[in-house]
């Protein structure tokens, strides 16, 4: 492994050489910074004692403002004013004006198709506008430490994808901050409560913010998360608990809101009602000449189903990881909205047990950054962990026309775990053999063998019907355990290896410098061999088809079939790969008719002997 940095086991570092790290949420309503200092966490608060930090930016010609300054800002300004810009981040425009139609901003196209928004300095991309979030973040934490930071670790969502991770990484280096790891929002919040010492089971985090909802299932085993599956509700939170007290005050006092001031003030009236139900049964209500008060358990029954919404996310989210309520061992909360008691109480009732709240659940997951931080920059006391250590070559698999399949790319940090599923080639297969390999190559026969091992037991199916999940887990001692899992049956098979055995610093560096110099050929190479086993594969299946079906042909078509078969078969053991994909569609073009009849019988054979009334039942 390539090892970075490590603390001495027993020993801690020096006082003088504590380095200032800290834990940025850098969340899509608010953003928090927090530290780790004297061995306790420490949430950073700004110059008023204000723990969170607006996550909104404001541009006039000559300024740039951020957090509750720019919030103020928003109504008389709304197109310089720019809020939630993490729902923008890593994601093209088409797909921003899909899924948020109604923002008050005017977007431009870059070159390569990513979201500018026009403000009063020019156009702004949502990294740049990130970046001065993080500014603002990077400038409390040096201010409230007295010192520059070493770095810090800065939490996502877990759904992120490679994209999103990467300009969020790219906004912190607009921002001047080096980051020592992007850390998944659930496993931060699972981190604070110290769920990763000495724990191992499935863990749930209901993250419930101003303006979304997200559910992570995560599994721990041996210190290392795995997120098993995401869900949520982009467009359900706080907010949303807020609009709908603010609609039953209106019914209730038969006062509708006239101007855009009004209706703020309705707004917040609303909010502080929310707040006020969590510690009171009651409170107490005054809009306009209106008095009113309203109970905890009329808001319950008001926002039951928004918080059914949640569960009914919840329940897909297990499904999805094939997970058994029950088997969940612990639910953390997360996000400001979760404080509402029949939120709790549903939450806990769902899951069988009793939430995790001890924790302020604005400031959870980034105390869980903050913890993480510590541990990378060195300053844990009596710390024998391995601090910051990374993959220094991928770790694949071996595919069909030896390929290889990278499941961890190089350069990960560990502990880390990664899951890709596989399925067979041929009908009625019955093992399947996972061949593991690490380098950069496309090739197998271009990478180093780590080992090998078969699953065995797959039920017979027709190619392409199994599903088998092959698990890549590397701990932080850099021990990969390999576990291929068929899963209609729970078939497992594992093997372990220690990836870095035998490896120098100089071989690394060589296999690095031929994966560069061949890259061309590689894929070439690669292109060659995806369209050799896309041939096999469509000729293994249509061979099948002839011996079952081949009465369905006569004697032209049959030859005409077998004329396609025989091209493709030729071409597929020469070297050109435009070539081979165009015998495949030639050959596809001649087998559509036969195709569409083998299509018909299979209908006729469902259909006969049934009434229609019966096949309605099925």
């Amino acid at each position: 492994m390539a090892l970075l940095q490590i603390a001495e086991p027993g020993q801690s570092t020096a006082p003088h050489q504590h380095r200032l790290a800290v834990g940025i949420d850098l969340g899509t309503t608010n953003s928090l910074v927090a530290t780790v200092r004297s061995g306790k966490t420490d949430i950073l608060c700004d110059e008023q004692e204000r723990p969170l930090v607006p996550s909104i930016v404001h541009f006039s010609s000559d300024n740039t403002t951020i957090g509750y300054e720019a919030g103020s800002l928003a109504s008389q300004d709304p197109k310089n004013t720019i809020v939630s810009v993490k729902r923008l981040i890593g994601r093209s425009l088409a797909d921003v004006n899909m899924r948020y139609p109604n923002l008050p901003y005017h977007f431009v196209a870059s070159e390569n198709g990513l979201p500018l928004i026009e403000t009063a300095q020019g156009l702004r991309s949502p990294i740049e506008i990130s970046a001065e979030i993080l500014k603002k973040l990077t400038a409390l934490g040096e201010q409230r430490l007295g010192g520059a930071l070493s770095g810090a670790v800065i939490t996502v969502p877990a759904y992120f994808d490679d994209a999103q991770r990467q300009a969020t990484k790219d906004a912190a280096k607009l921002a001047n901050l080096n980051v020592l790891r992007l850390l998944n929002e659930p496993t931060a919040a699972a981190i604070a409560y110290g769920l990763d010492s000495g724990q191992e089971g499935v863990i749930a985090v209901y993250d419930l913010g101003g303006g979304t909802f997200d559910i992570s299932i995560l599994r721990l085993s041996k210190g290392v998360f795995e997120v098993l599956a995401t869900g949520g509700d982009t467009a359900l939170g706080g907010d949303d608990f807020d609009h709908l007290l603010a609609n039953w005050i209106i019914e209730q006092s038969q006062i509708k809101p006239e101007t855009d001031g009004q209706h703020r003030q309705l707004i917040e009236l609303a909010t502080q009602a929310k707040i006020a139900l969590t510690d009171n049964e009651t409170t107490a209500l005054h809009f306009g000449r209106w008095q009113g008060e309203i109970s905890r358990a009329e808001f319950a029954t008001l926002i039951q189903p928004l918080i059914k919404r949640s569960l009914v996310a919840c329940r897909r989210a297990l499904k999805d990881a094939n997970v058994d309520v029950s088997d969940v061992q612990e639910v953390v909360m997360v996000g400001g909205s979760t404080r509402v008691p029949a939120v709790r109480e549903q939450v806990g009732t769902f899951f069988g047990k009793t939430p995790l709240t001890s924790i302020d659940p604005d400031k959870v997951v980034a105390l869980g950054a903050a913890i993480q931080a510590d541990i990378l920059v060195g300053n844990k006391p009596d710390s024998e962990m391995l601090l910051l250590d990374v993959i220094p070559l991928s770790l694949g698999i071996e595919t069909m026309g030896g390929l290889v399949e990278k499941i961890i790319p190089r350069n990960t940090t560990i502990p880390v775990a990664r899951a890709q599923e596989f399925t067979t080639f041929k009908d009625g297969q019955t093992a399947m053999s996972v061949h593991v390999v690490q380098g950069e190559r496309e090739m197998v026969e271009d990478c180093r063998s780590l080992a090998r091992f078969t699953l065995r037991g797959i039920p017979a199916m027709v190619a392409g019907a199994a599903h088998v999940r092959v698990t890549y887990q590397v701990d932080a001692d850099g021990l990969l355990s390999v576990t291929a899992m068929e899963k209609s049956t729970g078939i497992q098979s594992t093997i372990q290896v220690k990836p870095s055995y035998g490896l120098t610093d100089d071989e690394i560096a060589d296999m690095l410098k031929a994966s560069m110099l061949n890259a061309k050929e590689d894929i070439q190479a690669r292109l060659l061999a995806e369209q050799r086993v896309e041939a096999e594969r469509v000729l293994e299946s249509l061979r099948n088809a002839l011996l079952q079906d081949e009465d369905l042909l006569n004697d032209a078509e049959l030859l005409n079939v077998k004329t396609a078969i025989q091209n493709l078969d030729e071409l597929r053991q020469q070297h050109d790969a435009v070539a081979i994909k165009q015998g495949i569609k030639a050959l596809d073009q001649a087998t559509q008719e036969f195709a569409a009849r083998r299509m018909n019988k299979s209908i006729r054979s469902v259909l006969t002997g049934h009434s229609v009334d019966e096949i309605d039942k099925k």
